[in-house]
């Protein structure tokens, strides 16, 4: 007699909700190749398509709140989720779009604030710099500003490791129950500080002599939402998505003529 089929089994379920990047490199094409290679099922909702490569961003479109509006309704209505990455939101009423979303989910959020990209494109309109202030960062779980948005979003100006405490302080005065402040700008072996409130975890990791690094804070906040999703604490999935995200920066390649990205999959090519 034939034994019936195990039923598979459903892994945990991380929602992005971000911008789609051309090259292919950060954007929600980052987040889900993260998701993949970390063993989560990755979906995602578009807010705006960029039309960008190795060397920058040459324009971006955002959808309509009512496109993604539904597209949320869609994916939290029927599969659900584990947790949630934000990404690229990129105007005053998406983000109030998405945060009113978070508000009403139950799973942690992940938010990474995106005010430019790694060329220094502008990817957020400075009207709607209030509206993460106000709406989206007080419904996050852990937030991840790099320095240049630790500034916009707070004033505060991070020069050396020791601002890393003030910034944490002032971003969290904002509302998420995590921040992570990414000192990876800051001279000296990249150190980045996560802080609750009271408790404070410093994190460092070897400098890659690397420029093709692409899509690192995408795939750092999806690693983040990926590693709650499957059960870790924030402090630990922290660690795991540093861990993996400094193996994806030391295995990021070239592509095009400027900058590449980082390597998604290394672990299956080590």
């Amino acid at each position: 007699m034939t034994p019936s089929p195990s039923t598979p089994r459903t892994p945990p379920l991380v929602l992005t909700v971000a911008g789609s990047d051309s090259g292919g490199g950060a954007g929600i094409q980052a987040d889900l190749k993260t998701m993949l290679a970390l063993g989560v099922h990755g979906m995602s909702v578009v807010a705006a398509v960029t039309a960008q490569n190795s060397l920058g961003v040459q324009g971006y479109w955002e959808l309509p709140a009512e496109a993604v509006r539904a597209q949320l309704d869609s994916v939290l209505s029927d599969i659900g989720v584990h947790a949630v990455k934000t990404g690229m939101l990129a105007s005053t009423v998406l983000v109030e779009t998405v945060a009113e979303a978070l508000a009403a989910c139950d799973a942690p959020a992940v938010v990474d604030p995106v005010g430019v990209s790694k060329h220094g494109d502008a990817l957020l309109a400075p009207d709607a710099v209030h509206a993460v202030r106000s709406a989206l960062l007080p419904v996050a779980t852990v937030a991840t500003p790099n320095l240049y948005e630790v500034e916009l979003l707070t004033g505060v100006k991070v020069v050396d490791e020791t601002g890393l405490r003030e910034a944490a302080e002032a971003v969290r005065a904002l509302g998420p129950a995590w921040v992570l402040i990414k000192g990876g700008h800051l001279p000296g072996e990249p150190a980045d500080l996560l802080f609750d409130g009271e408790r404070e975890y410093r994190f460092t990791a070897p400098r890659h002599d690397n420029r093709h690094t692409h899509g690192t804070g995408c795939t750092l906040a999806s690693a983040i939402a990926s590693h709650l999703a499957l059960g870790e604490d924030v402090p630990a999935a922290v660690a795991k998505a540093k861990e993996y995200v400094t193996g994806a920066i030391a295995a990021g390649f070239p592509l095009g003529a400027g900058i590449g990205p980082v390597d998604h999959g290394w672990r299956h090519r080590a």
